[in-house]
C-alpha cells in the first residue's frame, strides 16, 4: 500500500518492488480541497475516541461487577450481552435510519457514536469480564486489610493490574470505530460530517471512468498511521501494567 501510494498514475500497475519515479503527488491529492479528507480524519477521530472512552468507562465497572458479584441469572445475562453484538448490522441499518431521521439525528455525531457503542460495549464487557475473573479476589481482600475501602482497592490495586486487558480492549474498540463504514455512509450525507472511511470511498479520478488507485493507497496509509501509533503507545502501557499494583 505504501509503495503504491508513491507511484505516479502512469506507473500504478507496475509490479516492481519500488517505483521508478517516486512521488508525493498522491498525498497532495488526498489533502486537496475537493476531497475534504482532513475534516474526515477529524470526524473519525472524534467518533473513535468518544466510543472508546465511553465503552471502556461503562464496560470496566460492569465487567468488574459481573466478575465479582454472585447473583441468579448472571450466566444468562452474559449470554444476552454478547448476543446483542451478533445482530448483522445490515439487517438493522434501515430501522436505525428511520428512527434517527425521525429524531433529527442524521448528519450528527451521535448517529455514528451510538450504533458503534451498541457493538463495542458487548465485546468490551465480555472481554473484560473474562479478564477480571482471572484475577484472584485475595487482591481486594489484602488491600482492605491494609485499610482500603472497596472503591480504593478497585482503583489502586485492581485497575493497575487490569491495565493490560483494558488497553487491549481499547485498541480493539478504537480500531472497530475508526474503520466503521456502513453506519456512517447511511446516516451521514453532509460532506463536512462524514468520516474518513466514507470520504475515501468517494475519491474520484481525473475522469468518470478513472479510479484513483494511487490516492486511495495514500489515504489508506494516512488512515493506518493513527492505528499503528495507538498500538505502539498502548503496548508500553500493557507491559507496564503487568507489574503494577501488586500486593505488598
Amino acid at each position: 500500500m505504501f509503495v503504491s501510494s508513491l507511484r505516479p498514475d502512469s506507473e500504478i500497475f507496475d509490479n516492481t518492488w519500488w517505483p521508478a519515479n517516486p512521488s508525493l503527488e498522491n498525498y497532495l491529492a488526498v489533502f486537496s480541497s475537493r476531497n475534504n479528507f482532513g475534516s474526515g480524519l477529524l470526524n473519525s477521530f472524534i467518533v473513535s475516541v468518544t466510543v472508546t472512552v465511553v465503552a471502556l468507562a461503562v464496560a470496566t465497572f460492569a465487567s468488574y461487577a459481573l466478575a465479582r458479584l454472585d447473583f441468579r441469572g448472571k450466566g444468562m445475562l452474559l449470554m444476552l450481552v454478547i448476543a446483542t453484538a451478533m445482530f448483522p448490522l445490515v439487517a438493522i441499518i434501515v430501522p436505525l435510519l428511520r428512527n434517527f431521521s425521525a429524531w433529527g439525528w442524521t448528519d450528527t455525531y451521535q448517529a455514528m457514536i451510538i450504533p458503534d457503542l451498541s457493538f463495542s460495549l458487548p465485546l468490551a464487557v465480555w472481554n473484560l469480564t473474562s479478564f477480571f475473573r482471572q484475577m484472584p479476589q485475595e487482591l481486594e481482600q489484602a488491600a482492605m486489610v491494609d485499610g482500603c475501602t472497596p472503591g480504593q482497592a478497585f482503583r489502586r490495586v485492581i485497575l493497575p493490574l487490569a491495565a493490560p486487558g483494558i488497553f487491549t480492549t481499547a485498541i480493539i474498540i478504537f480500531i472497530g470505530a475508526w474503520n466503521e463504514f456502513l453506519v456512517a455512509v447511511t446516516m451521514i450525507q453532509e460532506p463536512s460530517m462524514q468520516p474518513a472511511t466514507v470520504l475515501l470511498s468517494k475519491f474520484t479520478g481525473a475522469s468518470q471512468f478513472n479510479t484513483p488507485f494511487g490516492s486511495q493507497m495514500a489515504a489508506g496509509v494516512v488512515m493506518t498511521l493513527p492505528l499503528v501509533a495507538m498500538v505502539l503507545l498502548f503496548q508500553r502501557r500493557i507491559v507496564a501494567g503487568l507489574a503494577a499494583g501488586g500486593v505488598k
